[in-house]
């Protein structure tokens, strides 16, 4: 099977694996602007996308304060630096890890 059949055949473009993620991850590379459909469990959620999203990058199924908790397959990855809109790219520009840190 092609890439581009095996695209076709999947239904959603991003995964979100537990009820309590925050986040969902990209299964190919999504424009800016497109709508997203984010696979959870059973059922299938759009998000519009403020960002071009890389494959395997997150982005916000929904408004994160600063300083919240991030969630990714049901465990804390990190803290919001920044306040962070549904369908942004989260990443090391707005995420600080919870467990890895760069010491000096």
């Amino acid at each position: 099977m092609t890439t581009e059949v095996a695209a076709a055949a999947r239904r959603w473009d991003a995964l979100s694996i537990h009820a309590d993620d925050d986040v969902a991850v990209a299964l190919d590379d999504l424009a800016a602007g497109a709508r997203a459909r984010v696979r959870r469990g059973d059922a299938i959620a759009e998000v519009a996308l403020l960002d071009a999203i890389t494959l395997g990058h997150k982005f916000a199924l929904h408004a994160i304060a600063r300083g919240s908790p991030i969630r990714k397959y049901g465990e804390q990855i990190g803290l919001a630096s920044a306040d962070i809109a549904t369908g942004a790219h989260v990443h090391v520009h707005n995420l600080v890890s919870a467990r890895a840190r760069h010491t000096q």
